[in-house]
């Protein structure tokens, strides 16, 4: 992965966010991308990746903290009826992550994640689904009223997403805003924006991943400040949500603890 760029970790360096995405679909194997012989897994279950879940670095770091080592197949598809907002919370990662929202006739190419059960429980719990206090409920998304298109033509019947139970950012008319993809973009632009912000976090993008990294309260209070400010509005996707559903694991399977972005 790393002579193809893809071997960062933004749980490592936050303003590496939402990290590295491979061009191409494939199986993360170890510290290696290889190739897939197809591009539908009837024994796995298809997860969007939204940030930085289309990472390889970022999935290989999660992975390894519990041991796991089995292949991961990681497929590119045309995905109609969603784009990536940015996230109502900021993350003790140190970074402000991105979330789904439902966007009506937009196209985005995104990665299916294919996973087994131990890999779908940690990244469950990375994404702090079974916790009360975490920040995503995993939702699934239908066909047609979400379309994913792999690139052989197949439509899958669905997908899961995890969708922010904070909500996401708004543009400050109830419009969600796009995360841009680039997180120094991204925090910059929030700090210019509130100087409530400012006094917390810094006036530097590198201020603000230190000082998230060192302060799980000052997160809390930051992810309420978002919403004090009146900058928080609803993704679209909460009615696909479950309560006491999304956060059932697979059978046989422990869900982990692990650190919640």
């Amino acid at each position: 992965m790393r002579a193809l760029g893809l071997a960062g970790v933004p749980r490592e360096e936050p303003l590496l966010y939402p990290g590295a995405w491979p061009r191409e679909s494939g199986v993360l194997d170890g510290d290696r991308l290889l190739p897939l012989d197809r591009v539908t897994f009837e024994d796995r279950v298809p997860v969007l990746a939204i940030g930085s879940n289309g990472s390889p670095g970022q999935l290989r770091h999660k992975m390894t903290e519990f041991g796991i080592d089995s292949p991961l197949p990681m497929v590119r598809a045309r995905v109609t009826g969603l784009d990536i907002g940015v996230s109502a919370h900021v993350s003790r990662m140190g970074y402000v992550s991105a979330s789904p929202m439902g966007a009506p006739g937009v196209v985005r190419e995104l990665f299916v994640l294919w996973l087994d059960a131990e890999q779908l429980a940690v990244i469950d719990a990375s994404e702090g689904v079974p916790m009360a206090s975490g920040n995503f409920d995993r939702a699934w998304l239908p066909a047609p009223d979400v379309r994913v298109e792999p690139a052989d033509g197949t439509v899958l019947p669905g997908a899961y997403v995890y969708v922010n139970r904070h909500g996401v950012l708004g543009d400050g008319d109830g419009t969600p805003r796009r995360h841009p993809g680039d997180q120094r973009v991204l925090i910059t632009e929030l700090l210019r924006g509130s100087a409530r912000l400012r006094e917390l976090f810094g006036t530097t993008p590198e201020e603000f991943c230190a000082r998230a990294r060192a302060d799980r309260g000052l997160c809390e209070r930051g992810t309420r400040l978002f919403a004090g400010e009146g900058r928080v509005t609803a993704s679209g996707l909460e009615r696909y949500v479950r309560p006491g559903r999304t956060g059932e694991p697979a059978p046989g399977i422990r869900p982990p603890t692990a650190p919640m972005p």
